[in-house]
């Protein structure tokens, strides 16, 4: 591809148009032959050369459009070898292909799916390989579409891992059980293929093993990085979570290790697998997650694709162990000829000499096992150092494959400018050009090898590095951890410190409340002192050695009062010490508040990042809910225009049914709407009605598709339309909803008109009858009964008429023929003319007889099925005569056939029948309520309609008749009739 960058612009200018063209065809035919070489229902493997060259076509083209072109076209159905090797081949393209292949098969999913479903019903060995491995391929297709963080070959680094995992424990949770479902898969298809191969006993280098054995390779590669992303975000959640929660993903883990170990284990022990792969081997247990530091033990598995030798060569021993046993002869022979010479040279201690040959040939022996047991320990020491250089190898070969890649491109550049040499001159220099940039693209690539190996140097450096900083991360978590229990403790001893400065606090006032109490008391007794020395004073002179008593006795009391004060004094110098230690400990109260009121800042802060986080989650599950919304929509939007969907037929009734709960789910998804709107932290309402809504209006749009096949053209086309626009409208509805700028305008007005108009034109299709009101019953009975009497009048005038033209116009046999035509026709209308008559009398008595006292139109509206069915067969009878006239104008003016008298005969007949069985209730009624008189006057009544029915008509008849007329007597019936009507 750089050389055809390189090419200057004016040479491609006057290539041409053509010259493009032309390459396009020659791109297609080459990839249309690889593509039917490569998916054929030969059981053989897939060649690699043909799965190369389609891989290079979609990095030609920047995508899988011509594979795909070519691939709906195959007959999958017909064969399931051939699925099975599509399938093969669409893994290797998915794995190996440009990015952008995903997304194309992303559009055929349905296409894969159903070739897997169809043959997972049928019981076939390659059928049920087959449907496990597109369900294989649906599950690849959708993690990747979901997680295009991980490319379709799932070679991402350990950063990238980290990077998409993240840091929410609920995204890693989902992660890792959508690895679980993928590495399942992939195991299933493995262990149905040797589960085949186990029941057949076969060899893995016969074909028809190796065509089963051949997707494997790329189920190996798959399985080798999905067990390593499963390992570390185990690790990663087992940090996260406490580990009875984990259980049911270690036991899952657990068993899916049991599983892949087995695989890697079977396949490496085939020889098949020995010259295509190098599989990795796993360790004899699983990780243990429960402990933190088995994750630096762990070693990423690394599968090796060696370099690809021709397809009809086998690889080569490297040390042929089988030699030594070949050459003992020759060694023991030339031995013998050494020591003895020729045959003809006997000695005579030739026995001698055989036995010390026979104990120098032992210790020749035992020096060759010696050998063979060096050899093997060689062996096994070359294995492991191949084992230890292949993971080195690995990133080697990535960038090997890449310069493959840009090689092939290269060379199939230098092919087309070789063809384009005798064109002209130029195109030589151009070629040069090429072969220059290959050449330079050749010592590119040896340069990036260097440049590799010193970055495997440098990435085995970083692993070293990265191990001694998890022990690092490890010993800060430790002391993390002690920091936030030292902090718990230091919370505590503040908590206590408070109560007991509260309880000192306490104490101190009790203390001062006493002190007050006693120096009151110590007031009053002065105060005492005093008033008792004032009545010594009044008393006199005989009291003065009481006086001097009393001084004496003051003196006392000021000396202790003076004490007191003291001592108050002092009591108040410990309270105002107190009082400062007081205020030191509010003043660290004070600075122990803000610090928790800037902690309670920072959880609030927390909790409203918590809070838009949760808002931003509700708002995507409705997003979810919108596009799935939206995809149901589409969905039954491309039903109007689906020619398969043609043959789907609906009712009018069952529409009218589906629109009206479709236009009731629009109240549900309004309040739901209000609800989000009001707090969008709570979009459940609005999930829940939006998906009913979706549901109801894509079966409304479907069911009124299935009603407009069955339509008139006029309404068919409305009701297309009307539905198109209903799904517009609801398409326009969602997508307002998707926008956060226009979410709150949002209204249902459009749907639901679109959904109204909808019920108008089903409530239009429905059957006129049903829109006849009861009321209207009656008259209706008497206006069709009364325009039958008169289409009858009119196809007597009309055969009249028939009758005097053949009269005129005809002669001889062609007028006999004619005349009994028409004779038989006038017989028959008269006897319809009859019959319309008797009927619309009989209906009259059966009417006066079983109304009673309520009116005719009542009687009617009572009796509405009835009376519909009397409706029916009226016109059925009157179409029939028209019918008839028409007929056998036809057949007088030879412009018609004789058969068509014959139908409307029996058409005829068979509306005659429906207007007796029409009567059937009255006619039951009045000949099992009356005698013989009754009897008589149901013959008189009903003579012509079931003499004009036959045989057919004995369940219409009176019982004495029903016998012969059920054993095909009509004679005898007609005798019977006639002795009734006589009496």
């Amino acid at each position: 591809m750089n050389s055809i960058k390189s090419v200057p612009a004016r040479v491609l200018s006057r290539r041409g148009g053509h010259s493009l063209e032309a390459e396009r065809e020659q791109f297609d035919k080459s990839q249309a032959i690889s593509i039917s070489k490569a998916i054929n229902t030969q059981e053989a493997p897939v060649k690699e050369k043909h799965a190369r060259r389609i891989i290079l076509g979609t990095h030609h083209e920047k995508g899988a459009f011509t594979f795909w072109s070519y691939a709906i076209g195959l007959p999958l159905p017909s064969s399931a070898i051939l699925s099975w090797k599509f399938c093969h081949v669409l893994h290797k393209v998915l794995r190996d292909g440009h990015p952008n292949v995903l997304q194309d098969c992303q559009r055929y999913r349905s296409n894969i799916r159903e070739t897997g479903d169809l043959w997972g019903h049928l019981h076939d060995r390659y059928g049920q390989l087959v449907s496990i491995y597109t369900r294989l391929l649906l599950t690849k297709i959708s993690f990747h579409a979901k997680h295009p963080e991980f490319p379709p070959s799932l070679e991402v680094s350990d950063e990238v891992l980290e990077k998409t995992a993240g840091t929410d424990v609920n995204n890693i949770f989902q992660l890792t059980v959508e690895l679980f479902d993928y590495l399942d898969c992939e195991l299933k298809l493995s262990e149905s293929v040797f589960r085949q191969l186990n029941t057949s006993m076969a060899v893995s280098q016969m074909s028809a093993v190796q065509c089963r054995l051949a997707p494997l390779i790329q189920v190996i590669q798959d399985c080798s990085h999905l067990y390593h992303y499963s390992v570390k975000l185990m690790f990663k959640l087992h940090a996260c979570l406490p580990a009875d929660t984990l259980q049911g993903h270690r036991d899952r883990f657990h068993e899916q290790f049991r599983s892949l170990k087995n695989f890697f284990k079977k396949a490496s022990d085939m020889l098949y697998f020995k010259r295509l792969i190098q599989i990795p081997r796993l360790p004899e247990s699983p990780p243990n997650f429960l402990r933190a530091s088995a994750l630096a033990e762990h070693v990423k598995p690394v599968v090796v694709i060696p370099e690809e030798a021709p397809e009809d060569e086998e690889p080569e021993n490297l040390i042929e162990i089988s030699t030594a046993s070949t050459t003992e002869p020759q060694i023991t022979s030339d031995i013998f000829e050494q020591t003895f010479g020729p045959p003809n040279g006997i000695r005579d201690d030739r026995d001698a000499q055989i036995e010390s040959l026979k104990k120098e040939v032992d210790m020749l022996r035992a020096e060759m096992d010696k050998i063979k047991l060096e050899a093997q320990r060689y062996i096994t020491q070359l294995k492991a150092q191949v084992n230890s250089l292949e993971g080195e190898v690995e990133e080697q070969r990535k960038q090997k494959q890449k310069a493959l890649v840009d090689n092939e491109q290269l060379r199939d550049e230098l092919e087309r400018l070789q063809r384009a040499k005798q064109d002209s001159d130029r195109s030589q220099r151009l070629c040069a050009e090429a072969e220059k940039k290959a050449n330079a693209t050749e010592i590119r690539y040896t340069k990036l090898k260097e440049k590799h190996s010193e970055l495997i140097n440098t990435h085995a450096e970083l692993l070293r590095k990265n191990a001694d900083t998890a022990k690092q991360l490890t010993v800060t978590q430790q002391s993390q951890e002690e920091v936030a229990r030292v902090k718990e403790q230091l919370a505590f001893q503040v908590e206590q410190v408070k109560r007991e400065a509260e309880m000192k606090l306490e104490d101190q006032s009790v203390q001062m409340e006493q002190l007050r109490q006693e120096l009151d008391a110590r007031r009053d007794e002065l105060d005492q002192a005093q008033r008792s020395l004032s009545h010594a004073k009044q008393a006199g002179a005989e009291l003065s050695a009481q006086v001097e008593a009393l001084h004496a006795e003051k003196e006392v009391l000021r000396r202790s009062v003076s004490e007191k004060e003291c001592e108050l004094l002092s009591t108040r110098g410990l309270v105002e010490e107190k009082e400062l230690q007081l205020s030191q400990e509010a003043d660290k109260a004070t600075r122990e508040i803000r610090d928790l009121q800037g902690r309670l800042l920072e959880k609030s802060n927390q909790e409203q990042s918590l809070q838009q986080k949760l808002l931003d989650e509700q708002f995507s599950i409705l997003q979810e809910t919108v596009r799935e919304a939206e995809d149901i929509l589409h969905d039954s939007v491309a039903k109007l225009d689906d020619p398969l969907h043609v043959r789907c037929t609906s009712s009018p009734d069952y529409l009218l049914s589906r629109a009206q709960a479709a236009l009731e789910s629009t109240d549900a998804l309004e309040n739901g709407h209000a609800q989000y709107m009001a707090s969008m932290a709570d979009a459940a309402g609005l999930v829940g009605a939006l998906a009913l809504f979706a549901h109801l209006t894509a079966d409304t749009i479907v069911n009124g598709s299935a009603t407009s096949h069955l339509a008139p053209t006029d309404h068919a086309d409305r009701l297309t339309e009307t539905c198109r626009d209903c799904g517009q409208q609801s398409l326009d509805y969602l997508g307002k909803l998707k926008d956060k700028q226009t979410l709150g305008c949002a209204e249902l007005g459009d749907v639901r008109r679109a959904l109204r108009g909808i019920l108008q034109l089903a409530q239009e299709l429905r059957p006129k009858s049903l829109d006849i009101k009861q009321e209207e019953l009656g008259d209706m009975v008497e206006k069709e009964m009364a325009s039958t009497s008169e289409a009858i009048e009119d196809a007597v005038r009309r055969i009249e008429d028939m009758m005097s033209q053949a009269r005129n116009e005809s002669s001889g046999v062609k007028l006999e023929v004619n005349e009994r035509i028409l004779n038989s026709c006038t017989d028959l209308m008269k006897a319809i003319r009859l019959l319309v008559t008797t009927s619309t009398n009989l209906q009259k008595e059966i009417v006066e007889s079983g109304r009673g006292a309520a009116t005719t139109q009542e009687f009617y509206a009572k009796n509405s099925r009835w009376t519909e069915g009397l409706i029916s067969a009226s016109k059925a009878v009157g179409w029939g005569a028209t019918q008839l006239v028409e007929s056998a104008d036809r057949v007088v003016l030879h412009t018609g056939k004789y058969e068509e008298l014959i139908v409307c005969s029996h058409e005829i007949a068979a509306s005659t029948a429906q207007l007796v069985a029409a009567s059937k209730v009255g006619i039951s009624a009045r000949s099992s309520a009356c005698g013989s008189s009754g009897f008589k006057s149901f013959c008189s009544h009903s003579v012509v309609p079931w003499m004009l029915l036959g045989s057919g008509a004995w369940p219409f008849c009176p019982p004495v008749l029903q016998a012969p007329l059920r054993a095909g007597r009509k004679g005898e019936a007609l005798t019977i009739f006639k002795l009734v009507c006589d009496f």
